[in-house]
Protein backbone atom coordinates (compact mmCIF):
# COMPACT_ATOMS: atom_id res chain seq x y z
CA UNK A 1 0.00 0.00 0.00
CA UNK A 2 1.07 3.72 -1.06
CA UNK A 3 1.87 6.30 1.67
CA UNK A 4 -0.76 8.21 -0.32
CA UNK A 5 -3.56 5.47 0.77
CA UNK A 6 -2.18 5.59 4.19
CA UNK A 7 -3.24 9.34 4.37
CA UNK A 8 -6.02 8.76 2.86
CA UNK A 9 -7.50 6.56 5.02
CA UNK A 10 -5.42 7.74 8.57
CA UNK A 11 -7.10 11.67 8.15
CA UNK A 12 -11.07 10.26 8.63
CA UNK A 13 -9.85 7.61 11.56
CA UNK A 14 -7.88 10.68 13.35
CA UNK A 15 -11.10 12.53 13.22
CA UNK A 16 -13.10 9.59 14.76
CA UNK A 17 -10.02 9.11 17.29
CA UNK A 18 -11.34 12.64 18.23
CA UNK A 19 -14.86 11.41 19.49
CA UNK A 20 -13.09 8.58 21.20
CA UNK A 21 -10.51 11.07 23.36
CA UNK A 22 -13.48 13.66 23.50
CA UNK A 23 -15.61 10.12 25.19
CA UNK A 24 -12.69 9.26 27.75
CA UNK A 25 -12.01 12.84 28.86
CA UNK A 26 -16.49 12.97 29.55
CA UNK A 27 -16.13 9.94 31.42
CA UNK A 28 -12.97 10.43 33.42
CA UNK A 29 -14.27 13.33 34.39
CA UNK A 30 -17.32 12.94 35.38
CA UNK A 31 -17.32 9.14 36.54
CA UNK A 32 -14.66 9.37 39.42
CA UNK A 33 -15.92 11.60 41.25
CA UNK A 34 -19.83 10.18 41.16
CA UNK A 35 -17.81 6.93 41.95
CA UNK A 36 -16.35 8.75 44.83
CA UNK A 37 -19.95 9.74 45.99
CA UNK A 38 -21.08 6.18 45.39
CA UNK A 39 -18.19 5.40 48.27
CA UNK A 40 -19.94 7.51 50.58
CA UNK A 41 -23.74 6.24 49.45
CA UNK A 42 -22.31 2.69 50.71
CA UNK A 43 -20.75 3.40 53.49
CA UNK A 44 -23.38 5.53 54.57
CA UNK A 45 -25.22 4.79 57.92
CA UNK A 46 -28.77 5.03 56.19
CA UNK A 47 -29.13 1.79 55.27
CA UNK A 48 -31.48 2.78 52.63
CA UNK A 49 -28.73 4.56 50.40
CA UNK A 50 -26.07 2.01 51.01
CA UNK A 51 -28.27 -0.49 50.19
CA UNK A 52 -29.52 1.02 47.05
CA UNK A 53 -25.47 2.02 45.84
CA UNK A 54 -24.95 -1.65 46.68
CA UNK A 55 -27.64 -2.30 44.39
CA UNK A 56 -26.52 0.26 41.76
CA UNK A 57 -22.94 -0.63 41.76
CA UNK A 58 -23.82 -4.72 41.53
CA UNK A 59 -26.43 -4.07 38.18
CA UNK A 60 -23.70 -1.75 36.82
CA UNK A 61 -20.75 -3.89 37.15
CA UNK A 62 -23.11 -7.39 36.95
CA UNK A 63 -23.74 -5.92 33.33
CA UNK A 64 -22.30 -5.84 30.21
CA UNK A 65 -21.78 -2.12 29.33
CA UNK A 66 -22.60 -2.88 25.91
CA UNK A 67 -26.26 -3.57 27.14
CA UNK A 68 -26.59 -0.67 28.92
CA UNK A 69 -25.32 1.08 26.04
CA UNK A 70 -27.68 -0.36 23.66
CA UNK A 71 -30.83 0.18 26.88
CA UNK A 72 -29.89 3.91 26.82
CA UNK A 73 -29.49 4.79 23.26
CA UNK A 74 -33.15 2.95 22.02
CA UNK A 75 -34.23 1.22 25.33
CA UNK A 76 -35.35 4.54 27.01
CA UNK A 77 -37.44 6.41 23.91
CA UNK A 78 -39.71 2.34 23.73
CA UNK A 79 -40.41 3.15 27.24
CA UNK A 80 -44.32 4.09 27.28
CA UNK A 81 -45.94 7.78 27.89
CA UNK A 82 -42.54 9.06 29.04
CA UNK A 83 -40.10 7.40 26.18
CA UNK A 84 -40.69 10.80 24.08
CA UNK A 85 -38.99 12.74 26.31
CA UNK A 86 -36.12 10.43 26.83
CA UNK A 87 -34.34 10.79 23.15
CA UNK A 88 -30.77 11.20 23.17
CA UNK A 89 -28.12 12.55 20.90
CA UNK A 90 -26.14 8.79 20.37
CA UNK A 91 -23.21 10.91 21.89
CA UNK A 92 -24.60 11.86 24.51
CA UNK A 93 -26.09 8.95 25.36
CA UNK A 94 -23.43 6.96 25.19
CA UNK A 95 -21.34 9.47 27.51
CA UNK A 96 -24.15 8.83 29.99
CA UNK A 97 -24.11 4.84 29.92
CA UNK A 98 -20.32 5.15 30.02
CA UNK A 99 -19.99 7.69 33.15
CA UNK A 100 -22.69 5.04 34.96
CA UNK A 101 -20.85 2.03 34.23
CA UNK A 102 -17.58 3.19 35.32
CA UNK A 103 -18.57 5.00 38.25
CA UNK A 104 -19.66 2.03 39.67
CA UNK A 105 -16.14 0.53 38.97
CA UNK A 106 -14.42 3.58 40.55
CA UNK A 107 -16.71 3.18 43.43
CA UNK A 108 -15.21 -0.59 44.34
CA UNK A 109 -11.78 0.72 43.40
CA UNK A 110 -12.05 3.76 46.04
CA UNK A 111 -14.01 1.56 48.84
CA UNK A 112 -11.52 -0.90 48.79
CA UNK A 113 -8.68 1.83 49.32
CA UNK A 114 -10.44 3.06 52.04
CA UNK A 115 -10.47 -0.65 53.36
CA UNK A 116 -6.83 -1.10 53.12
CA UNK A 117 -6.17 1.55 55.47
CA UNK A 118 -5.73 0.86 59.06
CA UNK A 119 -8.00 1.70 61.48
CA UNK A 120 -5.01 2.97 63.85
CA UNK A 121 -5.24 5.76 61.65
CA UNK A 122 -8.19 7.39 62.43
CA UNK A 123 -7.58 6.90 66.10
CA UNK A 124 -4.07 8.17 66.25
CA UNK A 125 -6.03 11.22 64.58
CA UNK A 126 -8.39 11.31 67.47
CA UNK A 127 -5.40 11.21 69.70
CA UNK A 128 -3.93 13.94 67.92
CA UNK A 129 -7.30 16.46 68.13
CA UNK A 130 -8.51 16.18 64.57
CA UNK A 131 -12.24 16.43 64.16
CA UNK A 132 -13.75 13.82 61.85
CA UNK A 133 -13.91 16.45 58.66
CA UNK A 134 -10.04 16.89 59.65
CA UNK A 135 -9.10 13.11 59.51
CA UNK A 136 -11.09 12.53 56.51
CA UNK A 137 -9.38 15.38 54.17
CA UNK A 138 -5.90 15.31 55.47
CA UNK A 139 -5.43 12.00 56.62
CA UNK A 140 -7.62 9.16 55.37
CA UNK A 141 -8.14 10.75 51.48
CA UNK A 142 -4.77 11.50 50.40
CA UNK A 143 -3.76 7.60 51.59
CA UNK A 144 -6.82 6.27 49.63
CA UNK A 145 -6.21 7.92 46.18
CA UNK A 146 -2.72 6.91 46.80
CA UNK A 147 -3.88 3.17 47.17
CA UNK A 148 -6.06 3.53 44.16
CA UNK A 149 -4.51 5.01 41.99
CA UNK A 150 -2.61 2.00 40.18
CA UNK A 151 -6.40 0.26 39.91
CA UNK A 152 -7.54 4.14 38.67
CA UNK A 153 -4.87 3.83 36.07
CA UNK A 154 -5.81 0.52 34.69
CA UNK A 155 -9.45 0.81 34.49
CA UNK A 156 -8.90 4.27 32.56
CA UNK A 157 -6.40 2.17 30.01
CA UNK A 158 -9.45 -0.19 29.94
CA UNK A 159 -12.41 3.17 29.17
CA UNK A 160 -10.04 3.68 25.96
CA UNK A 161 -10.45 0.71 24.82
CA UNK A 162 -14.09 0.15 25.61
CA UNK A 163 -14.51 3.79 23.47
CA UNK A 164 -14.91 1.08 20.42
CA UNK A 165 -18.33 0.33 21.59
CA UNK A 166 -19.22 3.81 20.21
CA UNK A 167 -19.49 1.74 17.10
CA UNK A 168 -22.18 -0.38 18.50
CA UNK A 169 -24.56 2.37 18.85
CA UNK A 170 -24.02 4.12 15.25
CA UNK A 171 -21.88 6.73 17.13
CA UNK A 172 -18.92 7.30 13.94
CA UNK A 173 -15.51 6.69 16.09
CA UNK A 174 -12.17 5.29 15.23
CA UNK A 175 -13.16 1.93 14.95
CA UNK A 176 -16.15 3.40 12.35
CA UNK A 177 -13.76 4.67 10.17
CA UNK A 178 -11.55 1.64 10.03
CA UNK A 179 -14.03 -0.77 9.36
CA UNK A 180 -15.15 1.60 6.72
CA UNK A 181 -12.27 1.58 4.84
CA UNK A 182 -11.62 -2.43 5.67
CA UNK A 183 -15.28 -2.62 3.77
CA UNK A 184 -14.45 -0.19 0.74
CA UNK A 185 -11.05 -1.46 -0.21
CA UNK A 186 -11.30 -5.19 0.69
CA UNK A 187 -7.61 -4.64 2.66
CA UNK A 188 -7.09 -5.58 6.42
CA UNK A 189 -4.47 -2.40 7.00
CA UNK A 190 -7.03 0.35 8.30
CA UNK A 191 -7.45 -2.17 11.44
CA UNK A 192 -3.74 -2.36 11.83
CA UNK A 193 -3.68 1.65 12.11
CA UNK A 194 -6.76 1.65 14.20
CA UNK A 195 -4.80 -0.67 16.32
CA UNK A 196 -1.61 1.62 16.72
CA UNK A 197 -3.67 4.99 17.24
CA UNK A 198 -5.13 2.84 20.08
CA UNK A 199 -1.56 1.52 21.35
CA UNK A 200 -0.28 5.09 21.43
CA UNK A 201 -3.75 6.66 23.11
CA UNK A 202 -3.10 3.98 25.84
CA UNK A 203 0.93 4.54 26.24
CA UNK A 204 0.24 7.86 26.90
CA UNK A 205 -2.25 7.67 29.23
CA UNK A 206 -0.33 5.28 30.50
CA UNK A 207 2.55 7.41 30.91
CA UNK A 208 1.08 10.41 32.63
CA UNK A 209 -0.30 7.44 35.24
CA UNK A 210 3.04 6.30 35.82
CA UNK A 211 4.40 10.50 36.51
CA UNK A 212 1.47 11.03 38.92
CA UNK A 213 2.47 7.38 40.63
CA UNK A 214 5.54 8.34 40.49
CA UNK A 215 4.42 12.02 42.48
CA UNK A 216 2.18 11.03 44.66
CA UNK A 217 4.38 7.40 45.88
CA UNK A 218 4.67 6.91 49.79
CA UNK A 219 8.36 7.86 50.65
Amino acid sequence: MSGEYLITILKPMLEGAQATILLFFIAIVLSIPLGFLLTLAVKSSIKPISWLAQAYIYVMRGTPLLLQLLVITFGLPMIPVVGEYLILDRFVAASLGFILNYAAYFAEIFRGGLLSIDKGQYEAAKVLGFNKWQTTTRIILPQMFRIALPAVANESVTLVKDTALLYAVAVPELLHFAQTAVNRDFTILPFFVAGIIYLIMTLLLTSVFKLLEKRYRFE
